[in-house]
């Protein structure tokens, strides 16, 4: 279940990971890539921030992006 956000609102978040978070956006990508393969949008979300202790913005943030970029590769 994706979040309704606008895409301003989506690029602003991207935007700031890398001060609120220390790591660039490509750094969380990867850990989704090389995490333990859930499907489900809020299954990635919970895994972020258990694992990594994102604020739930920013995990969603990431999830999101990470499907534009997937969406993106297929089209």
């Amino acid at each position: 279940m994706s979040l309704n956000r606008s895409a301003q609102t989506h690029q602003i978040l991207i935007e700031r990971i890398p001060k609120a978070t220390g790591h660039d956006v490509n750094h969380w990508l990867d850990r989704l890539d090389d995490g333990p393969g859930l499907l489900r949008f809020a299954e990635r979300v919970n895994w972020l921030r258990a694992e990594h202790d994102l604020p739930h913005c920013y995990a969603a943030a990431l999830v999101h992006e990470a499907d534009l970029r997937r969406r993106a590769i297929r089209a």
